[in-house]
This record gives structure tokens, C-alpha cells and sequence, in this order.
């Protein structure tokens, strides 16, 4: 069998860049012909709110990848169907994320279909971004169309999937698999030396890119709860804000956070995203929307209990009261939940859960169902 998967990759930075890669590497594993084809320019510079769109690490390892795409060229997708037709995939996979690529992808499909038996399948980690746009009206119809089948990552996405599919073509959903290639669980007491951090104090993690959607407002507004003070805890914010971060700043200086948030504005690259999650009691996520995240499954990998609001998919992955927490999205039910997890002890036994729930997410169960689809 022969596989495309077309979409953000190396060296492209960011967590859809690391799914295609890591999915690329589980096809290698199973004996599949695979080639990754992604962007030669993914987004203008202008369009693109953060300091790089480029990764520091080094380049996977075991299949090729070809930078042919230019999301922003008619004449250039062209092109590059051509040039992925004549491999003549048995599948070519496109990993969609936002209507800003439907036009790209959807043009790409058709030409690779021209003159192939390829089957084109999207692999939707969102269909209606968490930032919605006039575009997505008008332009993911376009790609919904050019499609053979879908796999989506979650519940809701699959639903949204489904609106835009007028001809019931196959679909399915499969949960996020793990995030398992930022290393090995390891002492907290290492991790902490490697981030300065105090060892008297437990703490929070707030992990990835900073937007309002993910109610990191939220969060802060939960802190201030006197009762976290008296239980010595932490929250550290790791990513950099693509929100202007003064709001946030002000936020922590009006309830007197300073000396109980740490902000770390920065993209935390590859190699050091276990050092945080190392030193994390529990990881939270206080969205807003959301459809799901891998940092749910970066917190499944480090055995990490876990916190996530009741919107979108990320319920749907995080057993309420076995691996964590879902609770509404507001600042009161936030601080409620820390406070049982800290004062009630339940780090262990929520621990216990997270080794139990993570057998769930395979990267086996998404190959066998994308060769299903086929």
C-alpha cells in the first residue's frame, strides 16, 4: 500500500505538524509505503500571529518529506497534484485544520483524482475553526466535496463533518492517540532543578499557545480562590501568547498573583515539553470551545491528572472523576475542583486512572481506521 499525507510537517512547528509526523512514523511501523508532502509557504507572514512558524528540532526519521505546497498559488496546487498523482498513492490523506487550506486541498484532490484510483481522505482535526470566520461557509464545502471518506477526532467535529457532507460519504471517529515522542516520565525532582522551580510548592500547568478560546481568563480568575493559597499551588502558563498578553498581565496584578503565576511566553519546543509536564500535579485546560486537544494526550503519555471544561470533545476523553476533572466553564467550578484535588489527595488515585485510560489511545486504532475507510 502507498500513502500520501498532505499537510503541515516538518519542519513546521506546532502540535498538527507533530501529529502528521508521528502518524507518518506509525505507518513506517506497520510496513507501509509513506511520503509526507507539506508546505513550502503555509501561511503569509503576515497572517501569522507568533514569532516562527519553524521548528528547532531535529527532522523525523524514517520517511521523506517534500516541501512542494504554496497555500496561497492556484497554479502552484496544480502542480503539486500532478506531481503526487504520478506516485500513484492508493491513499492520500489531507490533514485539515481551518478553511484558510480548503481551497488549496480541495483543488490538490481533484487533480490527483483526475487520472487515479487514489482515495482521498480528510483527516479533520477541525472543521469549523475555534475562531470562526466568513470563510468557513465559503470555503470548506469546497474540500468537504473533493473528499472520498473522513476520519475526525472527535464527536462534535465528526457532527460538523456530517452538516457539510451532503452525499454520506464514510466517516468515522477516532479519539486523538497519544502524544508520545516528547520523551520518558521522569523524577520530578529533576524537572523541577531543570526549571528553577521551588520544590514546597505543587503546581498547575497551563500548556501550549495562548488564545482566548482556551479561558486561560478563566483560569487566573480561579486562582485568586484563597483557598489555593493555603494549600501552596503554583499555576505556570508555558506557551506563547498569540493573544496580546498586557489583559492578562493586568488580570494577575488585580487579584495579586504575582508570586502564584509563572509565565513562561514562549513556544516550548520539543525537547523540553517534558520538564513540564514532569513537575505539573495536574494539567488544565479552562476552554472556552474547543473540539480536542493534544494536550490531553500529551498529559496521557506523562501520566498526568488531568482538568478540562465541559465544551467540545474534551469530555468525552477525560473520565470525570477517574483520570480528572470536567467541569463548566467558569472560574468558580475551576477553583472548586482544584481545591478537592489538592485538599482531598486525589493525585494518586486519579494517576491510577490515567495508566488505566491511556491503553485507549493507540496509533494503532487510527491506521486501521483510515485502511478501513479504503
Amino acid at each position: 500500500m502507498k500513502i500520501v499525507i498532505v499537510g503541515t510537517s516538518y519542519p513546521y512547528r506546532g502540535g498538527i505538524a507533530a501529529f502528521t509526523d508521528r502518524l507518518a512514523t506509525e505507518f513506517v511501523k506497520e510496513g507501509i509505503d509513506i511520503e509526507v508532502v507539506t508546505f513550502k509557504l503555509q501561511y503569509p507572514s503576515f497572517l501569522f500571529p507568533g514569532k516562527t512558524q519553524y521548528s528547532d528540532a531535529k527532522a523525523p526519521a524514517g520517511f521523506y518529506i517534500e516541501r512542494k505546497i504554496n497555500s496561497i498559488s492556484p497554479l502552484n496546487w496544480i502542480k503539486a497534484g500532478k506531481e503526487i498523482r504520478k506516485k500513484n498513492p492508493d491513499i492520500v490523506i489531507f490533514t485539515y485544520w481551518m478553511s484558510f487550506f480548503a481551497p488549496c486541498f480541495g483543488k490538490i484532490a481533484r487533480v490527483i483524482k483526475r487520472r487515479c484510483n487514489a482515495r482521498c481522505i480528510g483527516l479533520i482535526h477541525n472543521m469549523i475553526p475555534h475562531e470562526k470566520s466568513v470563510l468557513d461557509k465559503m470555503f470548506a464545502p469546497y474540500f468537504v466535496k473533493a473528499m472520498d471518506g473522513f476520519v475526525a477526532l472527535s464527536q462534535s467535529v465528526l457532527d460538523d463533518v456530517a452538516s457539510l457532507d451532503k452525499q454520506g460519504k464514510p466517516k468515522c471517529m477516532v479519539p486523538h492517540p497519544l502524544y508520545d515522542h516528547y520523551g520518558e516520565i521522569m523524577k520530578r525532582n529533576e524537572a523541577l532543578k531543570h526549571l528553577d522551580l521551588d520544590p514546597n510548592y505543587r503546581y498547575c500547568l497551563f500548556f501550549g499557545l495562548v488564545r482566548a478560546y482556551k479561558g486561560l481568563d478563566l483560569l487566573i480568575d480561579a486562582f485568586a480562590d484563597e483557598r489555593l493559597r493555603k494549600n501552596d499551588v503554583k499555576l505556570i502558563v508555558a506557551g506563547e501568547f498569540y493573544d496580546d498578553e498586557k489583559p492578562y498581565l493586568e488580570q494577575i496584578k488585580k487579584h495579586n498573583l504575582e508570586d502564584f503565576i509563572i509565565i513562561e511566553n514562549q513556544y516550548i519546543s520539543d525537547d523540553n515539553v517534558k520538564y513540564y509536564f514532569n513537575v505539573a500535579d495536574i494539567v488544565v485546560q479552562p476552554y472556552k470551545s474547543a473540539t480536542q486537544s493534544g494536550v490531553t494526550q500529551i498529559a496521557y503519555h506523562f501520566e498526568k491528572p488531568m482538568l478540562v471544561t465541559n465544551v467540545g470533545g474534551l469530555g468525552e476523553i477525560i473520565p470525570d472523576g477517574k483520570v480528572g476533572y470536567v467541569v463548566e466553564p467558569k472560574p468558580s467550578s475551576i477553583a472548586d475542583a482544584l481545591v478537592d484535588f489538592f485538599e482531598n489527595g486525589r493525585f494518586d488515585a486519579f494517576v491510577e486512572g490515567v495508566r488505566d485510560e491511556k491503553q485507549t489511545y493507540q496509533w494503532s486504532n487510527m491506521t486501521a481506521a483510515i485502511k478501513k475507510l479504503l
